[in-house]
């Protein structure tokens, strides 16, 4: 199945919309957390700044999987829905 021009100019866009967004998140991620690092440092004691490290770091790194297994699963969807669509067609006796 092939697309048009409109459809893959749509595809083209959605896919650089959710990289843009990972990569926004990456960078605000690195930011914040610099800044939390020079706080902690700064006021010394305990290294606070650790656990939002490490739970914002989580939350990015699930967001980045999410993201890039998305956009590589395009094939593996379409495949997958062409199978069920022959294995219903058969079912069918087409």
């Amino acid at each position: 199945m092939s697309m048009t021009e409109d459809q893959l100019e749509q595809l083209a866009r959605r896919r650089v919309k959710q990289k843009m967004a990972f990569y926004i998140h990456a960078t605000v991620f690195v930011l914040v957390n610099l800044g939390l690092a020079a706080l902690n440092l700064l006021g010394g004691g305990r290294s606070w700044h650790l656990w939002p490290l490490a739970g914002w770091g989580l939350g990015l790194a699930i967001h980045g999987f999410v993201t890039f297994a998305s956009l590589n699963g395009d094939g593996l969807r379409e495949r997958m829905q062409r199978d069920e669509v022959e294995r219903l067609r058969r079912k069918q006796g087409r």
